[in-house]
């Protein structure tokens, strides 16, 4: 063997190298563009996959963010009836049981997608939501049981126009699990406002 030839031999050895070094990186990279495209899950599936069990909201601010986070789901998102079932149980888990008595699930589910349709049918999707900062959620004790009161404004987008709600959210303290559930929320009017 000469030496040219063994020059050559190791110019072809390291040209094979190389390019299978090129082809598995490029079969890395194409094989981790699938994994991550398959592995996205909708906002639907995002909200359905919250354990509230063992990942419940730990404030009443929190709390009126998951709220409106599956609100805003179930206006702007397309769903299955079984993910809007889910979807009403989530909501309902957040809710004070007077609230829950008030609402039986079966009744509960038709108005909210009654409500949705109505939402959808007129144009209407939530933007934004913006609850108020910790610093201004009011407590108070009512009948002996820790109760919060906050406020969040909803941008809303009708057509090519955006108006705001203004909702103001009242929560109580259970007293079984600490947790804070919902007792009422209603748009709040002018004497509310600050």
């Amino acid at each position: 063997m000469t030496k040219s030839n063994g020059g050559k031999l190791k110019t072809i050895i390291i040209i094979i190298i190389l390019a299978a070094i090129i082809g598995g990186y490029y079969f890395y990279l194409s094989n981790k563009e699938k994994t991550q495209k398959e592995t996205e899950v909708s906002a639907v599936q995002d909200i359905l996959l919250r354990n509230l069990e063992t990942n419940y909201p730990p404030t009443p601010k929190e709390v009126v963010k998951y709220f409106s986070d599956v609100s805003k789901c179930v206006c702007n998102e397309t769903y299955t009836d079984e993910e809007l079932q889910k979807l009403a149980d989530k909501l309902l888990a957040l809710y004070d049981d007077e609230l829950v008595e008030n609402n039986p699930r079966d009744q509960y589910i038709k108005d909210l997608q009654k409500d949705a349709e109505e939402m959808r049918k007129n144009g209407y999707s939530i933007v934004t939501y913006t609850p108020s900062v910790s610093t201004d959620v009011q407590y108070d004790t009512i009948d002996g049981r820790e109760c919060a009161k906050l406020y969040c404004t909803y941008s809303v987008k009708t057509g090519a126009n955006y108006v705001s709600s203004r909702q103001v959210f009242i929560l109580r303290k259970e007293t079984s699990t600490g947790h804070w559930k919902i007792l009422g929320f209603e748009i709040a009017d002018d004497e509310l406002r600050e």
